[in-house]
């Protein structure tokens, strides 16, 4: 990891405590129209953009309703929980600032819509820090695969071998090492149940940013 040049960040459920406000979005939405959550819903739509979960739950709970509908409902619901509330993970501000002050270069890759994030990175003070903020929505795969990460060392001017990935969840692994980046995993409570695998998985696996300061 020291030889990294870069380093790229989720941000949900990696460096911002936000999993639980969209497991909660997920149990209000759905309750409105009749369902409960099912148990692989939240890992399922995870890694997709905004609009892939969108017409995933309309075709998964045959909804008449329409994609952009849903993602309005969605941001409409979390945005205040974004730009006001949701804090950073434990010591995840410190180790950014020490990446920072070392002359990494350093950036964002996430699910979440720019609306959302953009706040929220100025709020809690990564922004100044960060070289660029890429979303799913700035490629043409999810997650799963290595687009966004291989954007994101792009626009840092890095190649993947010099680039560090962080991710909470199994498909970002897999996306990052398909890439040829440096997976680490980083331990998110929502899913435990992947636990083993991202621990197997992972290049370096820690249960907090406090053990990499």
């Amino acid at each position: 990891m020291n030889k990294c040049e870069g380093a790229i960040f989720d941000l949900d459920g990696t460096l911002l405590d936000s999993m639980g406000i969209w497991h909660q979005i997920d149990v209000d939405f759905l309750a409105k129209r009749g369902f409960e959550v099912p148990e692989d819903y939240q890992r399922v739509i995870t890694p997709m953009g905004s609009f892939d979960a969108a017409v995933y739950t309309i075709e998964r709970f045959a909804l008449d309703e329409t994609p952009g509908g849903l993602i309005q409902e969605w941001l409409d619901m979390a945005y205040e929980a974004y730009s006001e509330l949701l804090p950073l993970k434990p010591y995840a501000y410190d180790y950014v600032e020490k990446l920072h002050q070392t002359g990494r270069r350093l950036a964002i890759a996430t699910s979440s819509e720019r609306y959302l994030v953009m706040p929220a990175l100025e709020r809690t003070g990564l922004l100044p820090m960060l070289d660029t903020v890429v979303t799913v929505k700035d490629v043409s795969r999810g997650k799963g695969f290595p687009d966004i990460y291989e954007k994101a060392a792009g626009d840092l001017g890095l190649a993947p071998e010099k680039c560090a990935v962080y991710e909470d969840i199994i498909e970002g692994i897999r996306g990052a090492k398909a890439g040829g980046f440096l997976a680490v995993g980083v331990y998110e409570r929502q899913y435990k149940g992947s636990y083993e695998e991202m621990k197997q998985e992972s290049d370096v696996y820690i249960h907090s940013f406090e053990e990499l300061i």
